[in-house]
């Protein structure tokens, strides 16, 4: 189906929402760390892991709504088997590489680890963008919008020391380290280009499920 302007979504208005509802679950998690929440809700340590509350979770929930939404609108994939291959390169690129990476990298230093994770994603989030461009594109302007009020907290939170995840150190990290050089490591570059290639990534999966799934529905309707 041939795309019109009345039938193509505006990027800004489909993400709105997304974004402050992710905005909220961010003010809820840095609440309930500051209050000293519950751990499994509110966990302060690095990375936060497992912790119920938080937007990681919010990367396929988004990813599902914007691929329907995206299709509903006839701004699907050129093909629904072409999205399905790109992205399952993307994961296995994340896949193949940590395992690689893992045995490799063991011996070098905190920083050499990091940028090659970081790369990993970018590479493996950049590779699934042939397959759907247009959930490509809205996936990555709703992850700079969510993640960028994340960088900009985390400033204060080394700053201040505010005991949550937000500026939880590493055991691995280097010692001696400024405000301004753990911010940009442990902050700054990972919230806007690591956690922006992983919600991308993660989104062009459940997305691009989600919709092959609507896509096979849809055309064995008529012969049930």
């Amino acid at each position: 189906m041939t795309e019109t302007p009345q039938t193509r979504l505006d990027i800004k208005r489909l993400i709105l929402v997304p974004a402050l509802v992710t905005l909220a679950v961010t003010v809820l998690r840095l609440a309930g760390e500051l209050a000293h929440g519950s751990r499994r809700f509110f966990n302060p340590e690095p990375g936060g892991p497992w912790a119920i509350i938080g937007i990681i979770w919010l990367a396929p929930i988004f990813g599902i709504y914007f691929a329907l939404k995206l299709r509903a609108c006839a701004q699907g994939p050129k093909s629904y088997g072409r999205a399905l291959g790109f992205m399952a390169l993307g994961v296995a690129v994340v896949v193949g590489l940590s395992f690689a990476g893992a045995r490799l990298l063991h011996p070098y230093a905190f920083r050499e680890r990091l940028v090659f994770a970081w790369g990993i994603f970018v590479l493996a989030a950049i590779l699934t963008l042939p397959g759907w461009p247009a959930l490509f594109r809205t996936l990555l302007a709703y992850s700079y919008a969510a993640r960028a009020p994340v960088a900009v907290m985390m400033f204060f939170a080394f700053w201040r020391k505010w005991g949550t995840h937000y500026d939880a150190i590493p055991p691995d990290l280097p010692h001696g380290l400024g405000l301004l050089t753990k911010y940009l490591w442990l902050g700054f570059f990972p919230q806007l280009i690591v956690w922006v290639a992983f919600t991308v990534l993660v989104g062009m999966l459940f997305g691009s499920l989600a919709a092959s799934v609507a896509h096979l529905v849809r055309r064995s309707a008529p012969s049930s």
